[in-house]
């Protein structure tokens, strides 16, 4: 048997598995994953975080994210969010500040505690990559891609360590009947070569905005922190909000404060993380 925890960051929930001490059950077996994620038959997420011993000097632990059709992810804003708190509060590892190894490369979290516990984070996201190359979108790979013409929409493309493409909205469609409607099909697009999470997105003002994600390997999530975050770096490239400026980001689980540093060096996120209950599997 294997303890769990589960967590989530604004509504973007996932188990979490503390692996430090080794994998006995399997967990990270990417059948087991879908079966866990399942909202009727399993635990339900959108999906499973093993925490692992860390790979960099300086590193406190890493960071593994399996969506919820067992497909690996390189990052996952809210739920890093997740693992610092949990292991802040319940790890073993109480510092102001927590290095987790990702997939985008080890990330500097700052805790917020309230009460005794961990109530937000902010992370440094690192440098949000802009061209075609490292995104990845087909053609030239050093070419950034700025409000170009894709699928009817004008699409900026953004990696936070994994791919988006963000789109924004100047009339009153609905954003979550775009994404739910458009984005399973988008995601998969031959301009992604490893697919990509899909934003449509409206601005209040420059500094806030509403966002729905259609997420790669997983759906419709009630929130996306790298998706908030890359889609405030495409509202920066765009014009549409400035750098070194918090903006409010309102997705359907909640809101994010994201503020992109000058010339484009890193993104910080801040926001909210729950604890909700453990179990055993």
């Amino acid at each position: 048997m294997t303890a769990f925890a589960k967590y989530h960051g604004i509504g973007n929930d996932f188990v979490l598995v503390d692996l430090r001490a080794g994998d006995a059950g399997g967990i990270q077996d990417a059948g087991r994953a879908r079966a866990i994620c399942d909202r009727r038959f399993g635990v339900g997420a959108d999906g499973v975080l093993p925490i692992l011993p860390p790979v960099t000097a300086g590193a406190d632990a890493r960071m593994r994210v399996l969506n919820a059709d067992g497909s690996d992810s390189e990052m996952c804003g809210n739920g890093l969010r997740c693992v610092v708190k949990y292991l802040h509060d319940r790890g073993g590892i109480a510092k102001d500040r927590i290095t987790i190894d990702t997939g985008a490369g080890p990330l500097a979290c700052d805790v917020h505690v309230a009460d005794g516990a961990v109530a937000e984070v902010t992370v440094d996201m690192g440098r949000p990559r802009l061209t075609r190359g490292e995104i990845p979108l087909t053609g030239p790979a050093d070419e950034r891609a700025i409000d170009v013409p894709f699928a009817g929409f004008r699409m900026t493309g953004v990696s936070m360590g994994n791919p988006h493409a963000v789109m924004f909205l100047d009339d009153d469609r609905e954003l979550m009947q775009l994404a739910t409607r458009l984005g399973p099909g988008l995601e998969v697009d031959p301009v992604f070569p490893r697919k990509a999470n899909i934003e449509f997105a409206r601005m209040r003002s420059p500094r806030e905005l509403d966002l729905v994600v259609w997420e790669r390997g997983c759906g419709i999530t009630l929130a996306c922190g790298t998706g908030a975050c890359a889609t405030v770096v495409a509202a920066c490239l765009t014009g549409r909000a400035a750098v070194d400026t918090d903006v409010r980001v309102h997705l359907p689980g909640g809101a994010l404060s994201i503020r992109v540093a000058p010339e484009y060096r890193t993104v910080f996120m801040r926001g909210p993380a729950t604890h909700v209950f453990d179990g055993v599997l």
